[in-house]
């Protein structure tokens, strides 16, 4: 099993910035990508970007691309989401989440096998 817990979200406003963090426990070698979802109130969670084992490949969604970096360090068992410019429609609970493969995993968001239980993002205009 993995447990993971996300920190530092809160409330900015638009155009600022806000670095969202990851903790992993457990075993983690089955579920060795890492990644980040949001969901908006009324909405269906949503894909924001992932990365591979190594931390070399990272990928994100088009909505955030060039704004957000998501980045890990296998030593700490730990992944960041830089955000940068945030946007009103940034507005989320965002949830971590680990799988088997970084490339796929907007795809695999309904069989994931670990989550976090979130942090809430507030991006005020």
């Amino acid at each position: 099993q993995v447990m993971l817990v996300e920190s530092g979200g809160g409330l900015v406003q638009a155009g600022g910035s806000l670095r969202l963090s990851c903790a992993a426990s457990g075993r983690t070698a089955s579920s060795s990508a890492m990644g980040w979802f949001r969901q908006a109130p009324g909405k269906e969670r949503e894909f924001v970007a992932s990365i591979t084992r190594s931390g070399s490949t990272p990928y994100y969604s088009d909505s955030v691309r060039g704004r957000f970096t998501i980045s890990r360090d296998n030593a700490k068992n730990t992944v960041a989401l830089q955000m940068n410019n945030l946007e009103p429609d940034d507005t989320a609970v965002y949830y971590c989440a680990a799988g088997p493969s970084a490339q796929s995993m907007g795809r695999e968001k309904n069989i994931l096998p670990y989550w976090g239980k979130g942090t809430l993002v507030t991006v005020s205009s």
